[in-house]
């Protein structure tokens, strides 16, 4: 049986997390980003599809292609970010359905037949598998900074040229700096968002 987490891990994973715009100087080790997949990949997606895919920007070189295709309020607090994931969807997930979803037979010709339905899946899949990895980063230590300001297409041309790969939307990710952090936002009341029916 489930048991309710501690308000301590409540805290750290969203009552006090923040969308970070500072980061200290502090690195992000290549054993930190594998067990931040490691923990992601378990959250759930429709079929067990898993399109997101994800890119972790650290490099310099890396770093200077992303420049080019980010609105220009988003430059700076990227570049200084230890680092930054492009979440992207395969827009060909469909073709790992065979041993992802092996209990339904026609799961991969269901998309490779139908591209309005592979796409959308793709998209709210890759979406939510997004939100994992901010999750899951929180739970490791690590602060997040989702953006979407960017050219999609310039993006692509950049990181993905063989077109199988779309990008998403970028989160960075770090250690907080507070003092970047602009006033929390107020979030709407249950009543103005939901219904109980």
């Amino acid at each position: 049986m489930t048991t309710a987490l501690s308000q301590d891990v409540l805290e750290q994973a969203f009552l006090s997390a923040r969308t970070y715009n500072s980061f200290t100087p502090r690195q992000i080790d290549d054993e930190t980003i594998l067990k931040l997949y490691d923990l992601l990949r378990w959250g759930p997606t429709s079929m067990n599809c898993q399109p997101a895919r994800y890119v972790f920007v650290r490099s310099a070189a890396a770093k200077e292609r992303l420049t080019s295709t980010l609105a220009e309020g988003n430059i700076a607090k990227t570049m200084a970010a230890p680092l930054t994931v492009i979440v992207a969807k395969d827009t060909r997930f469909y073709e790992h359905l065979p041993s992802q979803f092996p209990h339904a037979e026609n799961a991969q010709a269901m998309f490779a037949d139908n591209e309005a339905l592979a796409q959308t899946t793709a998209f709210r899949n890759s979406t939510l598998q997004g939100g994992y990895l901010i999750m899951a980063a929180r739970l490791l230590g690590l602060d997040c900074g989702p953006m979407s300001g960017f050219d999609a297409d310039k993006l692509d041309a950049a990181f993905f040229a063989d077109g199988r790969w779309k990008a998403n939307f970028l989160v960075n990710l770090g250690y907080g700096d507070p003092s970047g952090n602009h006033p929390r936002g107020p979030r709407l009341a249950f009543d103005e968002v939901a219904k109980i029916v």
